[in-house]
């Protein structure tokens, strides 16, 4: 005999039902996969950057890159470290520290990521810029402590091989394009932006700027299938490699987690960059 209309009904409010509590419990499930696994699980990008201008000297040149460390009652001095001495087995040429080293500027953990970040060196030095969570007096000075170079709004020069590259550091907050174009003046053609934020990629290819190096949007950090990282979507670039005319960007997805200790589809990363150049 056919179910009743009655019958009909309730099922399909069982099945609705059913769904919801599926749903429930698959976000329940990838909250905690986030929480209790993948935020810690470290992986290392190594990608090639075609750098425009670059010299054949300079070809090759390795670049690591650590940033959003966020050091904080939820990531730990050991996810840290974890991440310096991966990057430090890799032996890059130079460092870069992209800045959010604790978050909301919480001086508790100023000295505390510096030590986690300590054991960073290289032949060419370690080059740091401050995020926007950073505190402008605090942070500078416990990073110098380590051995690092602080650029706020700072350019400086190294020789390689015997060829010029530049480095120019930007804060958070300087934003316009005259700010910027002020940095960077007498800066050589082999020339790389550190700017927190991929937002100022925009400026540095209106600049002519070959690179820029960022991290800040954590890659989106929860990033949901058939949707992406909601979170990040007004960035010119989510996280890894991009272009704007002629300037090149990489932005890392950063170590730690703000907001919520959950990273989703979107692991943490330390990156190592060899620069090579643009092929005609």
């Amino acid at each position: 005999m056919p179910p009743t209309a009655s019958a009909r009904s309730v099922s399909r409010r069982d099945l609705l039902k059913g769904f919801a509590a599926a749903g429930i419990g698959v976000s329940a499930g990838a909250a905690a996969h986030g929480y209790f696994y993948e935020r810690f699980r470290i992986g290392l990008t190594r990608e090639t950057i075609n750098m425009p201008g670059l010299p054949p000297a300079l070809s090759g040149l390795r670049i690591g890159l650590i940033t959003d460390i966020h050091r904080s009652d939820t990531v730990t001095h050991e996810l840290i470290d974890c991440a310096a001495r991966m990057l430090l087995a890799e032996s890059p040429d130079l460092i870069i520290l992209g800045g959010d080293y604790v978050t909301w500027g919480d001086r508790r953990f100023v000295g505390a990521a510096a030590d986690a970040l300590a054991p960073l060196t290289a032949p060419q030095g370690v080059f740091a810029v401050l995020g926007n969570h950073d505190n402008d007096h605090d942070m500078p000075p416990a990073l110098a402590a380590k051995g690092f170079v602080v650029l706020r709004d700072a350019r400086t020069r190294l020789i390689i091989r015997g060829e010029t590259l530049d480095l120019a550091g930007i804060r958070y907050w300087t934003r316009k394009r005259s700010e910027i174009a002020y940095v960077l003046r007498g800066a050589s053609p082999n020339l790389i932006l550190l700017a927190h934020t991929p937002m100022r990629l925009i400026e540095a290819a209106s600049l002519g700027v070959p690179l820029v190096l960022s991290g800040h949007t954590h890659g989106g950090q929860i990033v949901l299938p058939g949707i992406g990282a909601i979170a990040a979507r007004e960035f010119p670039v989510i996280a890894g490699g991009g272009q704007r005319e002629n300037t090149r960007i990489f932005v890392s997805r950063g170590v730690g987690t703000v907001y919520v200790p959950v990273r989703l589809n979107c692991p943490p990363e330390v990156a190592v960059l060899t620069l090579r150049p643009v092929e005609v």
